[in-house]
């Protein structure tokens, strides 16, 4: 196979140092939460955020007045975006049912589906507040039937105060208790339960390399949805496609921040030469030039290869959290790829779509984590249990004659005896 990069992104041992350096970083902060608590979030805030109220957490009152200042357009355009994230997410859930049946005479065996109790919901902030993480996780997590959901947001950098948008989608989304707190303090305090939290059971929701390493650090404590960030794209096209709109697409996503993969992979030596001078043409009036131009410099990828076969071959080991197909037959990247976060099919949609208003959830596998992985949905919020119930003396002793002889193979005695004593208990 053929690939030649027209460019390629910073090399693999400086990415890596990178990590171990956030690595480092996120230990720290993390063990000081554990050992002083309310104390070290509340410095950490302070340090990170200049925010450090009286209370974390937003009362009723102190919600309301902050969905009061948002305009009733933009609640509309809220209420609007949760429709749809609801409505698929309802779907989903629809897909999974509890089962029972009788293996043999007299054992019934099955499972039941059932919801996670808490659930912390991280939403990002900064310099993007990121409203649409709100219905993805706090909504989310309601339809799935989880009983508290606990949501975080940092304070808005420019005002220093919570922001009022992100607020009223937590608020419409379902939360039952919010806190503006950020950062790898915000995700401690949820895991370890501090500044008036209970520790919950399961932390979920995207953000940036630290807040998916502290996520990586803190899962056997709590449990985590996936390592979601920084955000990945990868954009798949041809000659069908031009420079523009890939140029577009790309700059769209590296605009999350510094790090933030784009790539282009194509069979159309036309187009990704084009690519540069697009990315120059689109920087000089992107508002957002400061974070995509450091992201394409440093990570952003053009891949050149022959066909399509070769183009799956490639994607699937990139194995991207989002990729987009603008080719003639975006149906046969559907049909065979097998690694990929979330697909966004044909020009006519795009990865803005499913980060903001579609409807499916936009926290996805980064980091090569979709050859393992999918998304957030409905069924991370739920447990999968298993049950059995034997209700014949005969079908006990079945299983018990074959379990002792089991057991015995592997040497374990005490095992064999809880088999054994069934057998002459209920033998007849």
């Amino acid at each position: 196979m053929a690939i030649r990069y027209i460019k390629k992104g910073m090399a693999a041992e400086e990415s890596a140092a990178d990590q171990l350096k956030t690595r480092k970083i996120v230990e720290s902060i993390l063990s000081d939460v554990e050992n002083r608590g309310d104390e070290a979030v509340r410095e950490l805030s302070a340090k990170f955020d200049k925010w450090s109220p009286a209370a974390f957490r937003l009362s009723k009152d102190e919600i309301q007045e902050i969905i009061s200042k948002v305009s009733d357009k933009t609640i509309e355009d809220i209420k609007w975006a949760q429709a749809q994230v609801r409505r698929f997410a309802q779907i989903q859930k629809s897909a999974l049912r509890d089962i029972e049946i009788e293996t043999i005479p007299g054992v019934i065996l099955g499972h039941k589906n059932v919801p996670v109790n808490s659930v912390g919901c991280y939403v990002p902030g900064g310099r993007y507040p990121m409203v649409a993480s709100a219905h993805m996780s706090v909504l989310t997590a309601k339809v799935a039937g989880v009983k508290k959901v606990i949501a975080c947001t940092p304070p808005d950098p420019k005002t220093g105060v919570p922001p009022a948008e992100t607020v009223a989608a937590m608020y419409l989304a379902g939360a039952d208790e919010i806190y503006i707190l950020g950062g790898v303090q915000a995700m401690a305090a949820m895991a370890y339960g501090c500044v008036g939290m209970d520790q919950v059971d399961m932390i979920v929701g995207p953000g940036n390399q630290y807040v998916a390493e502290a996520k990586r650090q803190l899962f056997g404590r709590v449990g985590i949805d996936l390592l979601a960030g920084p955000t990945e794209t990868l954009v798949i096209a041809d000659d069908t496609t031009d420079a523009e709109m890939v140029v577009t697409d790309l700059l769209g996503q590296a605009e999350h921040g510094p790090n933030s993969p784009a790539i282009l992979l194509t069979n159309s030596e036309t187009l990704a030469l084009q690519i540069e001078d697009e990315v120059k043409k689109q920087l000089k009036v992107l508002s957002t030039a400061d974070l995509a131009s450091k992201s394409w410099d440093d990570y952003g990828e053009v891949i050149l290869v022959d066909s399509y076969e070769e183009m799956v071959t490639v994607a699937d080991d990139i194995a991207s959290e989002h990729v987009q197909v603008n080719t003639k037959d975006p149906q046969y990247f559907k049909d065979n790829m097998t690694n990929y976060g979330a697909l966004f099919l044909g020009n006519r949609t795009n990865v803005a779509y499913g980060d903001k208003a579609i409807g499916t959830n936009h926290t996805l596998p980064t980091k090569k984590a979709a050859r393992f992985t999918g998304g957030l949905w409905v069924g991370k919020f739920i447990k999968t249990c298993s049950y059995q119930n034997i209700i014949t003396d005969e079908a006990s002793v079945l299983v018990g004659n074959y379990c002792s002889r089991l057991c015995e193979i592997e040497g374990f005695e005490g095992h064999k005896k809880q088999a054994d004593i069934r057998v002459k208990r209920y033998s007849k």
